[in-house]
């Protein structure tokens, strides 16, 4: 008898069992019973491709979907964004239906760049402040001479240059609308160059362009073959809000105008010049003492040692510099511009490659200079090897960005594993890690997940961590992957450690 109550209370338990079971899959909350606006903050993290794709799945999705809030910014160039936009009466649909008064940015090819397109913006779009024109791939320019309207609020614009089609015609049918900006790129076509040379054309007139963007806070001339001194002094002689002016990988750059650009610019605070023509005897003459410059990038330039002391032990207040690829770069550079006290507000130094700077001289400045640095770049020296990270790290506290090793094979071995621990014990503040080693140069042991497991928990901050493709790259991926920090290990061969995340006018000088 008592069995049989035994069963009876137990068979009534499992019955009160599924009736809450089935009580609480009645109640589960489900995606479907999201509301929208939960919905439509998901779809913002997002990218366009992927929003479109859940467009197909239901009815409210799609309504989702295609809210204009989703689309403030907009890239469709097929090959960064994978929007491809099959004619022109679907963009101009796309404009009133879908982007409306909420589109805040937007990238065109060469193909959706004509003057309906550029109307139907105008008029459509009041709130439109950035613009992205892809002009590098054209042989041939629309026709614009009907073009009588152009977004009047634009506070960004970039342009993609074509090596041979000339802009003339587009330009000045935009001159009056664009005086309002104070950002500007033109991109011209370094990266596409071949090694034969060939005939060089000035395909848009800075000259003129210059006269109706008197506004302009932000100049990058990113690197253009014919870009040279005349149309520096042609920007300074009609910007005078200009703070910040990049010419890197313009060649015909030679320095001849930067004595009238730092007399006639004062709030001039930024200057990059990467792979440009610099000449000593230029750079000398420039009244650097009287300048406002924090932020200097002179990399990969012929400057002498003695332009070297001359010029960084008259700028009273440099925050950052840049100075790798100099053979002038050497132990006395660095003696005499610590001896003369101009290294009080120095934030970020890059020496990338500067073979004739010793172990012993570098060792000696980050120990007096070490602790105020945000960024310290020693890679590419063959002799600055772990030892002397390991001197120096502790110094390094404050560092969020720190670049070291080189891509050359070294005849000794680097103990990544002590580095690492080094690293994690010193520099918690750390955002961005590179190590540039050779994979075979590296050495660790099977304990070195402990290791690794360290510098992940001390450094929470760090989003970005490049590695040489190998064995120690798969380890320390496949450990950051198990703690959900997937996007944080990369490699060399499609990432770069850089100190200009640093710069004031970081924000602005991005392009793609």
């Amino acid at each position: 008898m008592d069995n049989w109550n035994v069963l009876a209370a137990q068979t009534s338990s499992q019955a009160i069992g599924r009736d809450d079971l089935n009580a609480a899959a009645k109640t589960r909350l489900t995606i479907e019973k999201l509301p929208d606006k939960v919905l439509l903050h998901i779809f913002s993290y997002l990218s366009h491709r992927e929003i479109c794709r859940l467009a197909r799945i239901c009815r409210r999705w799609r309504q989702i979907a295609y809210d204009t809030r989703l689309w403030k910014n907009v890239s469709l160039r097929p090959e960064v964004s994978g929007l491809h936009v099959g004619s022109l009466e679907m963009l101009l649909s796309l404009i009133s239906v879908r982007f409306g008064p909420t589109l805040r940015y937007i990238e065109l090819p060469i193909e959706l760049i004509t003057h309906t397109v550029l109307h139907e913006l105008s008029a459509k779009c009041p709130n439109l402040t950035h613009m992205l024109l892809d002009f590098s791939t054209a042989m041939q320019l629309h026709d614009f001479s009907e073009m009588q309207a152009f977004p009047t609020k634009l506070r960004y614009m970039c342009i993609c240059l074509s090596e041979v089609i000339f802009m003339e015609g587009f330009m000045r049918k935009i001159y009056n609308f664009i005086n309002g900006l104070e950002v500007l790129h033109l991109v011209g076509t370094y990266e596409k160059c071949e090694e034969e040379e060939e005939e060089i054309y000035e395909v848009i007139n800075v000259h003129k362009l210059k006269s109706a963007t008197p506004n302009l806070r932000v100049i990058n001339l990113y690197g253009i073959n014919f870009i040279d001194d005349s149309h520096i002094d042609a920007f300074s002689s009609n910007c005078i809000q200009l703070e910040c002016l990049a010419v890197n990988f313009c060649n015909k750059v030679t320095g001849s105008t930067l004595k009238t650009l730092v007399q006639r610019s004062k709030r001039l605070t930024c200057l990059l010049m990467n792979g440009t023509s610099l000449k000593s005897e230029f750079v000398m003459q420039v009244e650097w003492d009287k300048c406002a410059l924090q932020e200097l990038d002179i990399t990969a330039t012929d400057l002498t040692s003695e332009c070297l002391v001359d010029m960084l032990s008259r700028i009273p207040n440099l925050k950052f510099l840049s100075a790798g690829q100099i053979n002038g770069f050497n132990d006395t550079v660095l003696k005499q511009w610590m001896e003369l006290g101009n290294t009080r507000s120095l934030i970020s130094l890059d020496l990338d490659s500067s073979d004739n700077i010793t172990d012993e001289g570098m060792l000696k400045f980050l120990q007096r200079h070490g602790h105020q640095l945000s960024a310290c770049c020693l890679s590419g020296m063959p002799h600055i090897t772990d030892q002397l990270w390991m001197s120096i790290l502790p110094v390094l506290g404050n560092c969020k960005i720190i670049v070291m090793g080189t891509a050359e094979k070294l005849g000794v071995n680097i103990h990544v594993d002590q580095l690492m621990d080094t690293i994690a014990s010193n520099c918690g503040n750390l955002e961005r890690l590179e190590l540039r080693w050779d994979p075979d140069n590296l050495r660790f042991s099977d304990k070195s997940q402990k290791a690794i497991d360290i510098l992940r928990v001390k450094c929470l901050k760090l989003r970005c961590m490049v590695l040489s493709d190998g064995r120690y790259y798969e380890t320390v991926k496949a450990n950051f992957e198990r703690a959900d920090r997937i996007t944080v290990v990369r490699t060399t061969t499609c990432c770069r450690v850089s100190p200009y995340h640093l710069l004031r006018n970081y924000n602005d000088l991005i392009f793609n």
